[in-house]
């Protein structure tokens, strides 16, 4: 599979990453494309064939939606066809079933096993998982499937006192998250905030989840005021590390633009013994967000590479990378992380020639400029 290179002393690897066009894709390849102790080619996948990914990668084909039956028969294709070296899955959808039937794929691929993922999947699952096992992460929750069990968790959580959270039990992002607030105005909701946020009302919502056929596995917990933090970690059987706890000072859509890597080592043991107890393995991703008494309570679990990983990276710690020379059964170098690092993100353009070159406008020029 693989050749000898000229950047260092490693073998050339060819890298298969699925969801090219998710947001977070364009950081992931940069951190792919940095590394100096070998060359790098990736080949991208995704459903939609005009995936901004494919202009940033070596090769690119359309693959159909994790849950069709031919999506594991159609990755192996490629992974054969491309003598791909590993696996990079970057979308949620894809996890289960490549985990499910990882030995079809003639490479290494980048999953847990699946016990580790649907426990990890179901929020539901994962907060009844961290209670029993004795973590103080784990949320006030109940799981719901009908409206009448759906009102009385959110009254049991202190709605309308308190503010309480649901959200769908396995989602990505932030599909389906809704805050219920009673103390929030409506004309200020209507006037003040973009359409899309996530605040609403018991009184809002009802109605349409009444109208639900069947209704939706939903779960209901408490409401955490405190500070956002997203941990991004290496899983490695028995041993994890290096852990970036970075903080989520803004965010958009469920994605981080701005934050700061942070020495914070209560968060560090916290998701080093969750990832352990949970089995996790490569690229794991723990999401925080602190309770009114200052406890760190898990928000969700991502077990793959998170959207903002380009964030330790420029920290430091480029743990996509490291992800793969686990992967490939290759030592882990000690990682010097740059504690206090900040980022802000920012929109880029990429541009499709007409006769399908792809570009971005520069400084220096205004047209296509070739060697992405």
């Amino acid at each position: 599979m693989t050749t000898p290179t000229q950047t260092g002393d490693y073998e050339d690897v060819t890298i298969l990453m699925t969801g090219a066009g998710a947001p977070g894709a364009s950081g992931i390849i940069r951190s792919l494309r940095s590394v100096d102790e070998r060359a790098i080619r990736i080949v991208g996948v995704d459903m939609d064939p005009d995936a901004y990914g494919f202009g940033l990668v070596d090769e690119h084909y359309t693959v159909p939606a994790g849950s069709d039956e031919e999506y594991v028969r159609r990755i192996a294709d490629i992974a054969t066809v491309e003598d791909v070296d590993v696996v990079l899955p970057l979308t949620t959808d894809e996890l289960q079933p490549l985990a499910a039937d990882r030995d079809a794929v003639p490479a290494t691929v980048m999953v847990s096993d699946p016990e580790g993922l649907r426990a990890a999947n179901d929020k539901a699952a994962l907060y009844d998982f961290l209670a029993t096992n004795g973590f103080d992460a784990a949320p006030d929750f109940r799981r719901v499937a009908d409206e009448a069990s759906f009102v009385e968790a959110v009254e049991a959580l202190g709605y309308p006192d308190r503010p309480v959270c649901f959200k769908p039990t396995v989602a990505s992002g932030m599909r389906g998250f809704r805050v219920l607030d009673e103390g929030t105005d409506r004309v200020t909701r209507l006037l003040d905030e973009k359409p899309g946020e996530a605040v609403t009302t018991l009184e809002e919502v009802r109605p349409v989840l009444s109208e639900a056929d069947p209704f939706p596995d939903l779960v209901v917990m408490e409401y955490l005021p405190g500070e956002e933090y997203s941990v991004d970690l290496l899983a490695m059987d028995d041993e994890v590390g290096p852990v970036v706890p970075r903080t989520r000072s803004r965010t958009r859509a469920g994605i981080t633009f701005q934050g700061i890597v942070e020495d914070n080592e209560p968060l560090i043991e916290e998701a080093t013994a969750i990832s352990k107890q949970l089995g996790l393995e490569y690229n794991i991703n723990l999401q925080f967000k602190y309770d009114a008494d200052g406890t760190p309570k898990i928000i969700e679990i991502n077990p793959r590479v998170s959207g903002t990983i380009i964030m330790c990276v420029g920290a430091g710690a480029n743990l996509p990378y490291l992800g793969v020379k686990y992967a490939l059964d290759e030592s882990i170098p000690p990682v010097d992380v740059r504690w206090g690092t900040q980022m802000t993100r920012y929109w880029n353009e990429l541009f499709r020639s007409p006769d399908g070159r792809t570009f971005h406008v520069t400084e220096e020029t205004t047209g296509p400029k070739t060697g992405l």
